[in-house]
Formats: structure tokens, sequence, C-alpha cells
């Protein structure tokens, strides 16, 4: 039996972590997890106003995040999730609730980041928040299991990349 794909979809706002995840989740049959649904209304309420989220305020939602993605592989269905996990200790937590987690880090720059984040409708995150976001990030180093793809590649592309890549990510 091959394991199911549990993938995670990071990066700083505006980078396309929804679009990227939700088309790679659809390629695989795997179940989309949207993290910014996640947020507790405190946090959209915080983020709206141009507040940057502390770690401590994170956690309840990586945590929701973590059980989702759990539970999706435990009932043998693959999952992809859109989340910042800007932190190696947010990817840390993330892999406490499975540890075959493969990050799927998406790399732009903050020009490109502000602009895309500016353009969107309906979104509560704004534009002023993405250079805490850059503040914040680690990218993921060179021992976790992370891809680092260029966000300013399409989103076919960028679905093409890790589908052509051999075992984890796309089993």
């Amino acid at each position: 039996m091959r394991p199911v794909p549990a993938i995670v979809v990071m990066g700083v706002a505006g980078c396309g972590k929804s679009a990227v995840g939700e088309a790679l989740a659809a390629r695989l049959d795997a179940v989309f997890i949207e993290g910014d649904r996640l947020h507790p209304p405190e946090n959209v309420a915080r983020m709206a106003r141009g507040e940057p989220l502390t770690d401590a305020l994170r956690e309840g939602w990586l945590d929701a995040i973590g059980q989702r993605i759990a539970a999706s592989v435990a009932s043998g269905q693959g999952v992809v999730a859109a989340c910042s996990a800007l932190k190696r200790s947010y990817r840390e937590r993330l892999r406490g609730f499975h540890k075959d987690i493969v990050f799927l880090y998406l790399e732009i720059d903050p020009a490109t980041a502000k602009r895309r984040v500016a353009s969107r409708q309906g979104h509560f995150m704004p534009a002023s928040l993405v250079d805490s976001q850059f503040a914040t990030l680690e990218a993921p180093a060179a021992d976790e299991r992370a891809l680092t793809l260029d966000a300013t590649r399409s989103i076919a592309d960028s679905v093409a990349a890790v589908l052509s890549l051999p075992g984890e990510a796309n089993s």
C-alpha cells in the first residue's frame, strides 16, 4: 500500500498557496485544506487591522490545520493544505500531527507579494502585513522535507513540477 501524500503549500501572503494547493489537491485526488478559513475570528480581525500575529496567536490555528491533516491521513485520504508555515517551529508543530508532511515553499519577492495581496478582493490580509511576513519568514532548511519553487511560475507549471518528482510528494 502506498502512503497517502500530506503536503503543506507554504510561503508569505500573495505567493499563491491557495491556488497552487487547490490545483495540486485536484490532481492528486486529495482533500484541500484552506488554512485561512481556520483562523479564529480574533486573528482575522487583528490581521484586518494591520496587526501581525504573534507566535502564541498562531498556535491554535496551526493545531487546527495539523488536526485536519492528521484526520485526512488517518482516513486514508491524501491532503494538501495551504498554510504560511513561516517559521521552522511552525512547520515542526504541524509535523507533530503527522511526521511525514512535505512542505512546498513558494518563494516570492516582496514587491510581487505586495502587488498580489493589494489586488485581492475580499481577503482580510492587507498588503501592509507583507513586510512582517518576510521579517518572520525562515525558509526551509536543507534538513527539512521541503521543495522550493519560484512562486512566479504558473499554477500549472508548479503542479507539474511537484507531480514530476519521484516518491513522497506525489505518492
